[in-house]
């Protein structure tokens, strides 16, 4: 008998490769599909870790923040051609800089930028400094906040993809004790950022504690606290910059600012199913159908720039008519709002600020990319921060799914940010156990969208995991895993044995295991996955018995419990801390007998 084809004849032609997000040399993968890194400064740099663009999307814009300098900026002569330099520039000669962008422009390296590049090993601080001066990345700190815990970080498309945790006091639900508890549980479990999202309880004592106590930047919607106390109506220009004032000389790092909405915009959403769903969008648009009045955060735009440069608060310039359902995305109302978000950005450039643009909201999969393209093109490459999108409306209790996979798309078509959602949406204020459930799903759609693009060394867990997975060592692959505890409970629910076959198949049909009869690999020889004698775990007890027959309500202190009953056996007296197993010494038949005798409980029956 003959093959048609030989192994090595290809019946089909690969893509353009891009980046390698694996740094390891015994892959089989090709690599990213992604377009290959552009890592430069100025507009060439404006492909850096993209999608390939379907047909007919918008190209990406031609400018960058280096089109839109601050008065008083004099371009050298010769420079025409090669402006977007620091070389190019002088700026006034009682110049000072106090911005990120404004140190970037002038060619300096902070030691924010430095820290970043340190977090960022893929990049040096020289890119971060020629992305910052681009305006293509954002380093959201504070002066203020520098003072406390802040670890400087950067929002951008040369950088990994970030996630935004939002929490906040309401007026039924929550206070200052419980929203700390919540910020450490989101930073434990992988948020980037932290937006105070409070409308009640002692808002101003909340805010502060809050970024006191937090090493991640925060972010605020300032309307919610200007109208505290006062009728939406009376909101005047003085109290706005005030309390802008106020949260800057606290410390907040990012405003969202929901300058966008326009009264001319407000007939567009006559026609919407639902209407305006952001609590600012909507806000603003009341105080000026009330007044007949522009918008004043618009209005107050420059005088806005002044406060924010002056302490380094970035923009998150916010999209007041975001759709709230699938039938109003990528409306005429949302994108005309996005055309005057680009005007916004360039006008913030030119007063030094950095600035990020917030994004939608609830869209069906197949938009989302022309509308981070759109937004590349209208607003210059500028960090784009999304929430979600959601990609279907019919799943309450669900929506960190529904959303999550928006915002994997997202990720990889051109934002910078993903700002999770999590069971809770739509229904109620968050608890802890919420938090944990939407950094968890944004956490994979970041990453799943950096493997995508291809950035350097992203895949190198995932690369690990798989060969302790290929080894069958369960130690390794929890300690791989980016929740060790609830890896470890799952597994020991089934399988309450060290053995070297998985859960799902057992022995007979384990294919990881038939695949290493039928050829030896690697990481079943190498020492850092290997030990020298199994280890064997006891059975469950009645506590741990009574924990499983809760499965789909486990809270994290039960799967703590669970998880740590297999870390005390697995370790011995004197051992390290965690086995560096496995288990490809234990004798098959040995491990099916032990399995067999344990008496378990049938999970799936109730009395």
């Amino acid at each position: 008998m003959t093959n048609s084809s030989s192994a090595n004849d290809l019946l089909y032609s690969l893509p353009p490769i891009g980046g390698n997000p694996s740094t390891r040399t015994n892959q089989t993968n090709p690599g990213s599909f992604a377009n290959p890194p552009q890592i430069a400064p100025g507009a060439k740099g404006a492909l850096t870790f993209s999608s390939p663009d379907t047909p007919g999307m918008p190209a990406p814009s031609e400018k960058t923040a280096w089109d839109f300098m601050p008065a008083g900026w004099e371009l050298k002569p010769g420079f025409e051609e090669n402006y977007e330099t620091a070389d190019a520039w002088t700026p006034p000669a009682d110049f000072l800089p106090v911005t990120q962008l404004e140190f970037a422009r002038c060619g300096t390296i902070t030691p924010e930028m430095e820290r970043v590049a340190e977090r960022e090993p893929h990049l040096l601080a020289e890119q971060i400094r020629d992305e910052v001066a681009s305006g293509r990345m954002i380093i959201p700190a504070n002066k203020v906040h520098l003072g406390y815990q802040l670890d400087p970080m950067a929002i951008g498309r040369a950088s990994k993809t970030k996630v935004n945790a939002n929490m906040g006091a309401s007026p039924v639900s929550s206070g200052t004790d419980e929203e700390i508890e919540k910020l450490k549980w989101a930073q434990q479990w992988g948020a980037d950022t932290v937006m105070d999202l409070s409308t009640g309880g002692d808002i101003d004592g909340c805010r502060q504690a809050i970024i006191q106590n937090s090493s991640v930047p925060i972010g605020t919607v300032p309307i919610y606290s200007m109208i505290i106390a006062r009728r939406l109506e009376d909101l005047d220009h003085a109290s706005i910059l005030q309390m802008l004032e106020h949260q800057a000389k606290q410390g907040v790092d990012y405003f969202t600012i929901h300058a966008g909405v326009l009264q001319e915009h407000l007939s567009l959403v006559a026609q919407r199913l639902i209407g305006i769903v952001s609590r600012g969008g909507s806000l603003l648009a009341k105080w000026m159908l009330h007044n007949k009045q522009q918008n004043p955060m618009y209005e107050l735009w420059d005088d806005i720039c002044e406060i924010m440069r002056e302490y380094d608060v970035s923009f998150s310039i916010g999209d007041g008519l975001r759709p709230g359902g699938l039938a109003d995305g990528s409306d005429r109302a949302q994108l005309a709002e996005l055309c005057v978000l680009g005007e916004l950005t360039e006008r913030a450039w030119k007063k030094g600020v950095q600035v990020m643009i917030e994004g939608p909201g609830h869209i069906s999969f197949d938009q989302i990319e022309f509308n981070m393209k759109l937004q590349r093109t209208l607003c210059h490459g500028a960090p784009f921060y999304v929430l979600g999108p959601l990609v279907t409306d019919i799943f309450p209790g669900y929506d960190h799914i529904t959303s999550c996979i928006g915002a994997t798309a997202a990720g990889y078509h051109g934002a910078s940010m993903l700002c999770y959602v999590t069971p809770k949406e739509h229904l109620g204020l968050p608890k802890k156990d919420d938090v944990k459930q939407g950094c968890i799903a944004y956490k994979i759609a970041a990453h799943a969208a950096d493997v995508a693009l291809g950035i350097p060394g992203t895949r190198d867990r995932d690369d690990d995991l798989t060969e302790a997975r290929a080894a069958l060592n369960w130690e390794k692959h929890f300690e791989l895993s980016f929740d060790p505890d609830t890896a470890r409970a799952l597994h020991d629910e089934d399988l309450d044995v060290d053995t070297d076959f998985c859960a799902m198949c057992g022995h007979d049909w384990c294919s990881v295991r038939i695949s290493k009869e039928i050829q030896e690999f690697m990481s079943g020889k190498s020492e850092d996955y290997a030990w020298d004698k199994a280890k064997k775990s006891l059975p469950l007890t009645a506590e741990q018995q009574e924990i499983l027959e809760k499965r789909g309500v486990l809270s994290p202190d039960e799967i703590h419990k669970l998880a740590s009953k297999v870390k005390k056996e697995m370790v011995g007296e004197g051992e390290q801390d965690k086995a560096s197993c496995h288990s490809d010494y234990v004798a098959p038949e040995e491990a099916q007998q032990m399995q067999t005798s344990k008496q378990l409980p049938v999970l799936n029956e109730r009395p």
